[in-house]
């Protein structure tokens, strides 16, 4: 039974979205780490992100029976009664808020408010399941984690706040279709409208290599506009163009699933490297000479 409720929270994406949200913090911080500040904002955006979760756990628990790869989950499967499973996702959102208000910043309760929202009454509720944009929708929310992290140090939404919120926008999208072109079948069978399944892989890789070049153009301007070094965006432009290269390079698979889930590991990869990065190759503030 616990384990049926682990998994509600969906623990690998709660997992992913830690990694955002310490990595926004870090870039913020430049090295100037208040501890406690930090561990507030890890515990806040896993509960915060694992209501989310349960609550598109409960929402989606009739189509989850379709889709091989989430037909045994514990809701769909009735394994947890439906009242306790949103008793759950409240008691932890109300924790995750109230930790963020009492000692964090205002920002950053509003980016966790933000990503929620869409999250569930979005996403979750309105385009997932009627509309090919679902995906552009459901990447704000996916972007909200790493704004969290650093408005919780900046206590302002800066021009930084502003890229961080644009460069996981665009990663979501070409991560996204990456899925659900591995998982094709799922999603066809549970009737999901994301861009592959209604529009084709063609169509979806015209629009890939359109994300991917606006994930590096805002990428690298985190590097001109002074928040990060060298080693940054040298590592950075040659993993994008490996990007934009395999997606290219569709037709040298034995089938579409294959391409799909070579796209979708290198996108983790690629967010993961780029979150080390701002965590520790960040410009610091030049510090201020006086001359008596």
């Amino acid at each position: 039974m616990l384990k049926d409720y682990v998994s509600l929270t969906k623990p690998g994406i709660i997992f992913g979205n830690l990694i955002a949200a310490a990595s926004g913090f870090f870039l913020a911080a430049k090295g100037n780490i208040d501890w406690f500040v930090f561990i507030i904002l890890i515990l806040s955006t896993t509960f915060i992100v694992a209501c989310g979760c349960i609550i598109n756990n409960y929402v989606d628990r009739d189509i989850d029976l379709k889709m091989r790869r989430t037909r045994n989950r514990a809701l769909a499967q009735g394994r947890i009664n439906t009242a306790s499973a949103l008793l759950f996702a409240l008691i932890l959102g109300i924790v995750g808020f109230v930790l963020l208000h009492y000692y964090t910043t205002t920002y950053a309760v509003l980016f966790g408010a933000i990503g929620i929202l869409v999250y569930v009454g979005l996403y979750t509720l309105k385009f997932k399941r009627n509309s090919v944009y679902g995906t552009l929708v459901g990447s704000l929310s996916g972007a909200c984690p790493p704004v969290m992290g650093y408005v919780s140090v900046s206590n302002g939404f800066d021009t930084g706040a502003a890229l961080l919120l644009l460069i996981s926008c665009f990663w979501q999208i070409p991560h996204s279709y990456a899925i659900a072109i591995c998982r094709f079948e799922d999603y066809k069978a549970a009737n999901i409208p994301v861009l592959p399944v209604k529009y084709g892989v063609k169509a979806s890789k015209l629009h890939m290599y359109v994300y991917i070049i606006a994930f590096v153009i805002s990428s690298l301007l985190l590097f001109t506009e002074g928040y990060v070094g060298i080693v940054y965006a040298l590592v950075m432009t040659c993993m994008s163009a490996y990007w934009l290269y395999l997606v290219k390079t569709e037709n040298r698979f034995d089938n579409e699933q294959l391409w799909g889930r070579k796209l979708f590991v290198l996108s983790i990869i690629i967010i993961t490297v780029f979150s080390v990065l701002i965590s520790v190759d960040y410009v610091r503030d030049e510090p201020i000479l006086s001359i008596q």
